[in-house]
């Protein structure tokens, strides 16, 4: 049979179009992801800290981030969150907290922070000990500094209170406490007794119970370990008040082999979602322990840092001055360990690759530590190692941040915490404590963080103590010596990006880029334009765990 021109046409146009809409159908195929957010004000905190309005989530990893056209355009998910124009920031990190205190303290701990007497402090740990009865009754968070008349408590009180009960109060910055004369008996300290890097407070020849820095961990050391049941509410319990206020990860400073293989257990369960960044405590037991696996940098978990301490805290006077206390000429402070330890420890460190993160709060103990780490670093490197606090640094030794590639790890509410009293510490010096500004133009940046238990676990409330250096309640209306504030933008990235650098993760997180960890934030105003009165009212809309 005949197929005539006409015929042919016929079947071959439709089949043509046919295949032409295939084609037109196959390229604008959208590609599946997992999950999109869209309508919303993005701070990526890239490089040129850019904006978006859009991005796209796969297998736990941004896949792309761009305008809004473009990202519904090309893609499709099994999920879209409309963020309804709401600011997006990649997920929070406190680059220096004490995480798994924090959650303990939540569970058998009394809270005593903001008291505001010794009375109050009596009032809450009755009823604290009528709830929680135990052999032992622990608070946390006292500062006489607070008190109408501001000096450290006597036992005696505990005495009166609590017969024959083993008491421990810990101060709010955990370089002192306050035990009850069982505890002292239990621990062989009296009015006599010396340690190194260790003060009794004596009055009247009779140690108050008042115990700084060493003597202070001799008789924490006391206390008995939790049960690991309750070790593991604890830690999901603070992961969930972590979230709650949109942290991401946090940096555990100073951890045993136990608890980090805890962490590690709870993180590989799929229990722990956040990332922690444990540093390890600097025995010779942990070091090797960790050391000898080298760097550990797991999906959620990195160890790859050890944590030490300089001095003890400028609100106990047990930070370490180059010249005596304004308000205590005959006490300069304490250096806690001998300069055999630490170039123990840094050697160690030196030679398996890790960070070495040193606790220096007066000028002093900055000072002291700056040249211990100069024998190491000998100049411009990339090592990373760290001094937390950096509370009080010399004229003379700002610079030397710079020439070793030292890098601060700022709190930036110890800033606000201590301000109304800082003064009557440091008299002139008070110029160089909380120089934030002036520590970061050294290196270019600067790690922010908590320290909670310490501070509260907000990282709104460090990026508005950055910016503001104000309380929360928006004083003083001059605000505290603002020269050395950060900008909206140095604060965001000190609270996301430069905590990842801070442990060398800043290729996986700490922003909103293509192939890094989807963790981010949405709050209900944009911290970076609203006004500075408005910060800390912002609120966590969700916190997103990739």
């Amino acid at each position: 049979m005949k197929t005539t021109v006409k015929q042919s046409l016929k079947t071959i146009i439709p089949a043509f179009c046919a295949s032409i809409l295939m084609l037109m159908t196959s390229c604008n195929q959208k590609t599946p992801v997992d999950l999109i957010v869209h309508n919303a004000n993005v701070y990526t905190v890239d490089g040129d800290f850019s904006k978006a309005q859009a991005f796209a989530v796969k297998d736990g990893k941004f896949v792309a981030v761009g305008d809004e056209a473009t990202i519904m355009g090309q893609y499709s998910a099994k999920e879209t969150i409309d963020a309804q124009g709401d600011a997006v920031y990649p997920g929070f990190m406190d680059g220096h907290s004490h995480f798994t205190g924090y959650g303990e303290n939540l569970i058998r701990w009394a809270d005593l922070k903001s008291s505001r007497s010794y009375d109050e402090i009596i009032e809450r740990l009755k009823v604290h000990d009528s709830l929680y009865p135990s052999e032992w009754l622990l608070g946390r968070g006292w500062d006489q500094n607070l008190w109408e008349v501001a000096e450290f408590p006597d036992n005696e009180r505990l005495a009166e209170a609590f017969p024959e009960k083993k008491v421990l109060l810990t101060r709010v910055d955990g370089h002192a406490v306050l035990v009850s004369k069982e505890v002292l008996d239990l621990a062989g300290i009296n009015e006599n007794t010396k340690m190194d890097g260790g003060m009794a407070i004596v009055k009247e020849g009779r140690c108050t119970g008042v115990l700084l820095d060493n003597l202070a961990d001799a008789a924490k050391a006391l206390v008995p370990k939790m049960e690991t049941e309750l070790r593991v509410q604890a830690l999901l319990k603070a992961q969930k008040n972590c979230m709650a206020v949109g942290l991401t990860s946090v940096t555990d400073a100073g951890q045993d082999i136990a608890t980090i293989n805890l962490i590690d257990s709870l993180q590989q369960a799929g229990q722990l979602k956040m990332h922690v960044n444990a540093m390890v405590n600097p025995d010779d037991e942990t070091m090797d322990y960790f050391m000898n696996q080298g760097v550990i940098d797991k999906e959620r978990l990195t160890v790859r840092s050890v944590k030490i301490y300089a001095d003890g805290a400028l609100g106990s006077r047990g930070a370490k001055l180059l010249e005596p206390y304004t308000d205590d000429p005959t006490n300069d402070g304490l250096i806690l360990e001998s300069d055999d330890f630490y170039s123990h420890v840094c050697q160690k460190a030196y030679d398996a690759g890790y960070q070495v993160c040193c606790h220096a709060i007066g000028d002093g103990g900055v000072h002291h530590i700056l040249d211990i780490f100069s024998e190491y670093l000998k100049g411009k490197n990339d090592l990373r190692w760290r001094i937390e606090h950096s509370q009080t640094v010399s004229d003379a030794d700002f610079q030397r941040f710079g020439e070793f590639s030292v890098i601060p790890s700022i709190q930036t509410t110890h800033c606000t915490s201590d301000m109304d009293w800082a003064d009557e510490r440091l008299g002139e010096r008070i110029k160089n404590a909380y120089a934030y500004q002036q520590l970061l133009q050294q290196n270019g940046w600067v790690i922010n963080g908590t320290d909670f238990p310490i501070e509260d676990i907000s990282p709104i409330y460090t990026f508005y103590a950055a910016v503001a250096r104000k309380h929360l309640n928006g004083t003083p209306a001059e605000s505290f010596q603002m020269e050395n504030a950060l900008t909206r933008e140095q604060a965001l990235r000190s609270i996301t990006i430069w905590v990842a650098k801070g442990c060398f993760l800043e290729a996986r997180k700490g922003s909103i880029e293509v192939w890094k960890d989807a963790d981010f934030v949405i709050l209900d105003r944009d911290i970076m334009t609203v006004e500075e009165r408005a910060i800390p009212e912002a609120k966590v809309k969700m916190c997103h765990i990739y």
